[in-house]
């Protein structure tokens, strides 16, 4: 038999689910900080978790792995769960026939390393690129975290991968998962294409295993970032979009040659708050002409940093104490994204990092340099010092190697 409380709590997201899907979003919060319990802290401080149920915090603890682009989704209760749970798409993304093929457990252990990849399809035909490819590394205590970019255009060795009929070869990572998208007969695959990016990245970095994978369409990035109200984040230099006009309308085509002309949506130095279009279009930026002077490079960082603004706007009060919000970003979130556990859920998942907190998370850059210049431009590569990172990683050192290298942390400041 339902008991009371969790009666009130499916009465109040079937509210929400009826009043969410066009209101508006509401301000942002300030994120809030409590110990592992919820409790205040020092000082008698109401904690933001007070009066919260418990279904409501768990939908913030799976933040760290849904928000490389995504929003945070979970549930504690057994009534709720099929609503959240089942809204996430499932494929089998590692080619073991693990999505939902074991039955459903909670004994998640670390260490993890999970395999984050941003894909922009421009329609059903096109074999998808790799627009964003993240390893979220966590250590055995599954208290912290740490995050790297892998450049999209790193020149590696792609294994051959029978299924797409794809013989092996060189070329830039991105196109990994092209390459292994391709299916005789039908449109290109995404799921199979992560399985050989996923290889691909396995042989370039040495992670011997990946402990699960997700898949973020952008478009729906947007979306997940518009339900949470917009997120407040600092912008480190001005960057001026090659994209869009301050408007967020597209810029229009140079008819004289490549590129684009008319105003530009201008991101200012500082504390911004940004929409879903802008902070879509922010983490895209990539060119020194538009105030990114390290290229690629930081287009990473960015992305690294929007993530974390992100987890600290999940756990922000505005999100977890509205259940309107709350369930708009949950249900964001779970069309936006397709994640594969290896036999393991979301749920899983989100129970085994419920300790983790922005906080929490470290901001890796990898050092690298281009294979040529200009029209004999091949792609990235990585310094030496990155294989010294990998093997610290391998034998869970990552603290040590970093008093060491201090200059492998991305500041967000």
């Amino acid at each position: 038999m339902t008991s009371p409380r969790a009666r009130r709590m499916e009465l109040l997201v079937g509210k929400a689910g009826k009043g969410g899907r066009d209101g508006k979003a509401g301000t942002v919060g300030k994120a809030g900080t409590v110990d592992k319990a919820g409790r205040a802290g020092k000082g008698g401080k109401r904690s933001i978790w007070s009066g919260v149920p418990r279904w409501a915090r768990a939908c913030t603890i799976f933040g760290v792995v849904l928000l490389m682009l995504s929003g945070a989704v979970l549930v504690g209760y057994e009534t709720l769960l099929s609503r959240y749970e089942g809204s996430v798409g499932k494929a089998d993304l590692f080619g073991d026939k693990a999505a939902g093929a074991q039955e459903r457990k909670s004994n998640v252990k670390g260490p993890l390393n999970i395999l984050l990849v941003g894909i922009d399809p421009r329609d059903a035909k096109t074999p998808p690129l790799a627009d964003s490819i993240m390893v979220l590394h966590v250590p055995e205590s599954l208290d912290r975290a740490y995050i790297f970019s892998v450049p999209r255009d790193l020149y590696v060795d792609i294994p051959k991968f029978d299924k797409a009929g794809y013989r092996g070869g060189s070329g830039k990572i991105n196109g990994a998962m092209s390459h292994g998208s391709i299916v005789e007969g039908k449109n290109p695959s995404a799921a199979q294409g992560f399985e050989l990016l996923a290889k691909t990245v396995q042989k370039a970095t040495g992670i011997t295993r990946f402990d699960a994978g997700a898949i973020i369409n952008f478009t729906g990035f947007q979306k997940i970032v518009d339900a949470m109200g917009g997120v407040d984040m600092y912008i480190e230099r001005e960057v001026r979009s090659e994209h869009r006009e301050p408007n967020g309308k597209h810029r229009k085509g140079n008819p004289y040659g490549e590129g684009y002309i008319g105003p530009q949506a201008v991101y200012k130095k500082g504390n911004q708050h940004l929409s879903g279009w802008q902070a879509l279009d922010y983490v895209r930026q990539r060119y020194p002409k538009n105030g990114v002077p390290d290229a690629d490079y930081g287009r990473q960082r960015h992305q690294q940093q929007f993530i974390k603004a992100m987890v600290s706007q999940a756990f922000s009060a505005d999100v977890v104490t509205n259940p309107i919000k709350l369930d708009r970003v949950i249900r964001a979130a779970g069309q936006s994204l397709t994640f594969n556990g290896r036999g393991n859920s979301v749920v899983d998942f989100a129970i085994a990092l419920k300790d983790i907190r922005s906080e929490n998370v470290e901001l890796i850059k990898l050092p690298g340099e281009g294979i040529g210049t200009g029209n004999g431009y091949r792609g990235e590569r990585l310094l030496p010092a990155a294989d010294d990172f990998f093997a610290a990683l391998k034998d869970e050192q990552l603290d040590a190697f970093l008093l060491e290298h201090p200059e492998f942390r991305n500041k967000v400041k």
